[in-house]
C-alpha cells in the first residue's frame, strides 16, 4: 500500500520538471519509478541495521559495552567492504558480458534480505554470530548497491544524471523514513510493554527485511535489462571478466578524470560511511541520547537527507557536477566542526541535520558523474570500479573512527574530528577534475567499443 501512495508522490514530483532532455527516449517514467524503488528498499537496511538501531545495540548489548565493542563493529563492516572491493568489478564486468545486472541484482538482493531476517538471532553475548550476519548481509547490499547504479546511464539523459540521480536517492530516503517509522513504532509500543533491547531489536530486524523484499519487487517487475550479451574472444566466464577488468585498470589513463574523481572518492566516502556507521553510537556515547532520542533523530536526519538528494541534483544540473559536490564537501566539514564542538542537544541536532542535507546530495552527485565520464558499453565495469572507490573508503573510514575512540579511551569527539580530515583531502583532490574533459574520452572510448563490436 505504502508503495503505491510514493509512486503517486514520486511521480507527481517528476512531473514538476520538463519532461524532455530528463530521460532518454524509450524510458517511462513508471521504469524510472522501478528503479528507485530500489533504492527506496536498500535504505531500509542501511538506516536500521548500519545506523540507527543495530549498530548501537551490537555495541551496548551484544558485546555488552565492552571497550572493544565499537572497533569490532567497525572491523567488521571493513571486512564486508573489502570483500565488495576484490569482487565489485569482477561482478561488474560479468554483469557487462553476459547483460546480466538484472539477475545479479536478485541474487544480491535475495541475500542481503536473508542475512538481514537471520540477526533476529543475534542475542547478547552472540558476539561472533552477529558479526558474521552483519559481513554478510552488508556484502549483499554493497554488491546490489553497485549494481542497481549501473542502470543510471541507461535510463538518463546525459544532462541530466544529476536530476535522475537525485528523485533515485531522494526516494531512498523515503525508504529509510518508511522502515525506521515502522520500527520506532514496534520499539514505542514494546517499550510501553517492559521489553528489554533483546526481545525488541531482533524483530527490527525482522521489520526491515520484509520491508526490504516487498518494496524492491517493482524494480523486478517494470526495471527493463537493455544490455546485450557481448561476444569477446576470451573462453570461460570468469576469465572473460578478469581480462575486462585488467583491460579497464591497463587502459586507465585514457580516464584521467574519471581516475581523480574516484580518487577524491575514495577520501570523502570514508568521511561518510564513517558518519552513517557510527551515528548512533556517537549520539548515545558522546551526547548521551537515549534509544528512542536517537531513532528520532534519524528518522527526521532522513526528511532532510530526502529533500537535499531531490533538490540538489537540479542544483547540479544548473551549476555544474565539480561545483556541486565541492558545495557539499564544505557542508560536511562544517558539519564535523559543529558536531566534534557541540555540549548540547540543539548543536547536534544542528549537525545532524547539515549531514542529512549532504549526505543525499553528496552520494547522488557522485553518482551522476561517474555515469556522466563512464563509457556506454561498459557502464556496469565502472560502476563497479566506483563500488570499489566507495567500498575502498567504507574499509578505513569507520575503521579510523573505531581505532581513535579505542586508543584513546572512548574519545569519541576525537573520532569524529579524525574521519573529517578525509573531507578536506577529497576537496583538494577534487579541484583537479575537469568533468568535460573525461566525458569526451568516455565518448571516444564509446565509439571506439562500438566499432570493434561492427566489426566481429
Amino acid at each position: 500500500m505504502y508503495a503505491k501512495h510514493y509512486t503517486l508522490k514520486l511521480e507527481c514530483a517528476m512531473a514538476s520538471a520538463p519532461r524532455k532532455g530528463a530521460l532518454a527516449q524509450d524510458v517511462t517514467l513508471r521504469e524510472v519509478w522501478a528503479w528507485s524503488m530500489y533504492d527506496f528498499a536498500n535504505s531500509g537496511y542501511t538506516t536500521v541495521v548500519i545506523t540507527a538501531v543495530f549498530n548501537a545495540y551490537f555495541v551496548a548489548g551484544v558485546a555488552r559495552a565492552a571497550p572493544w565493542a565499537t572497533f569490532a563493529w567497525t572491523a567488521a563492516l571493513s571486512v564486508s567492504y573489502a570483500a565488495v572491493v576484490v569482487t565489485g568489478p569482477l561482478v561488474g564486468a560479468w554483469a557487462d558480458v553476459h547483460a546480466a545486472k538484472k539477475s545479479l541484482l536478485l541474487a544480491s538482493t535475495v541475500g542481503c534480505v536473508l542475512f538481514t531476517a537471520l540477526l533476529w538471532f543475534a542475542a547478547p553475548g552472540a558476539v561472533a554470530l552477529a558479526l558474521v550476519l552483519v559481513m554478510l548481509s552488508n556484502y549483499f547490499f554493497g554488491t546490489g548497491e553497485n549494481l542497481i547504479a549501473a542502470f543510471l546511464p541507461e535510463l538518463a539523459d546525459s544532462r541530466a544524471m544529476g536530476r535522475v540521480s537525485g528523485w533515485g536517492w531522494s526516494f531512498g530516503y523515503v525508504g529509510g523514513i518508511v522502515s525506521l517509522g515502522l520500527c520506532l513504532a514496534y520499539v514505542t509500543w514494546a517499550q510501553k510493554q517492559g521489553q528489554p533491547a533483546s526481545s525488541f531489536v531482533p524483530v527490527t530486524m525482522l521489520i526491515t527485511a520484509g520491508t526490504f523484499a516487498l518494496a524492491a519487487a517493482p524494480t523486478f517487475m517494470y526495471l527493463r535489462e537493455r544490455a546485450k550479451p557481448q561476444a569477446l574472444p576470451v573462453s570461460g566466464a570468469l576469465r572473460e571478466a578478469w581480462a575486462r577488468v585488467h583491460d579497464t585498470l591497463r587502459h586507465a589513463r585514457e580516464f584521467k578524470d574519471l581516475r581523480r574523481f574516484l580518487l577524491c572518492t575514495v577520501f570523502y566516502q570514508a568521511g561518510i560511511t564513517a558518519v552513517i556507521a557510527l551515528a548512533a553510537i556517537y549520539a548515545e556515547q558522546a551526547m548521551k541520547f537515549t534509544t528512542h532520542q536517537t531513532i528520532t533523530l534519524i528518522l527526521v536526519v532522513n526528511f532532510t537527507a530526502a529533500a537535499g538528494a531531490f533538490a540538489f541534483g537540479y542544483l547540479q544540473d544548473a551549476i555544474g557536477h565539480v561545483r556541486a559536490v565541492a558545495l557539499t564537501l564544505v557542508g560536511w566539514i562544517v558539519m564535523i566542526v559543529i558536531a566534534g564542538s557541540a555540549s548540547g542537544a540543539p548543536a547536534f541536532w544542528l549537525a545532524a541535520n547539515i549531514a542529512g542535507l549532504c549526505m543525499g546530495s553528496s552520494q547522488a552527485a557522485g553518482r551522476a558523474i561517474v555515469g556522466y565520464l563512464a563509457p556506454t558499453p561498459r557502464l556496469a565495469e565502472f560502476f563497479g570500479l566506483w563500488g570499489l572507490a566507495v567500498k575502498t573508503a567504507s574499509i578505513f573510514g569507520p575503521l579510523t573512527y573505531g581505532i581513535v575512540t579505542w586508543m584513546f579511551a572512548g574519545n569519541h569527539r576525537l573520532g569524529i574530528f579524525a574521519v573529517g580530515v578525509y573531507f578536506v583531502i577529497g576537496l583538494a583532490l577534487l579541484a583537479g577534475v575537469n568533468v568535460e574533459r573525461g566525458r569526451e574520452a568516455a565518448l571516444r572510448a564509446s565509439g571506439s567499443a562500438e566499432n570493434s563490436l561492427a566489426a566481429l
